[in-house]
């Protein structure tokens, strides 16, 4: 059984699938099945904790910027930011280049909060547990 918006990868050619419709199903490629990728919690012990600054809030609008400290070289980088809302409505996803700054932007109306998800490509997905 599938969940909505978890990540699946194929451990042959490394496909990486996020689901966007729950299922009874299995996920398949290369005649092998996905493996769920499980994700790690970023904190301020480790390399991956993402600093959040709430720009501004008018209007039940929120203007937040998300960055991370991570390395971006060809060998390891964060392939992309998501910023999810709690009831998981909402999804803002912004794919990195190698040689740009870990970072995004996102406009929100998000009433219940959001959490942030990245994926690097050599340590997997990770989550920060920050609820704006």
């Amino acid at each position: 059984m599938t969940e909505k918006l978890e990540l699946y990868r194929c451990e042959i050619c490394n496909n990486l699938v996020e689901v966007e419709h729950e299922g009874a199903g299995t996920l398949v490629c290369c005649n092998e099945d996905m493996k769920l990728l499980h994700e790690h919690e970023a904190n301020s012990q480790n390399a991956h904790f993402a600093h959040v600054e709430e720009i501004e809030n008018s209007d039940g609008i929120k203007h937040i910027k998300v960055k991370f400290n991570h390395v971006m070289t060809k060998e390891h980088h964060i392939e992309f930011i998501e910023a999810i809302s709690k009831d998981k409505k909402y999804v803002k996803r912004k794919f990195l280049n190698e040689d740009e700054t870990p970072e995004m932007t996102i406009r929100c109306h998000c009433d219940k909060g959001f959490y942030i998800r990245l994926y690097c490509n050599k340590d997997g997905g990770w989550v920060t547990k920050t609820e704006i």
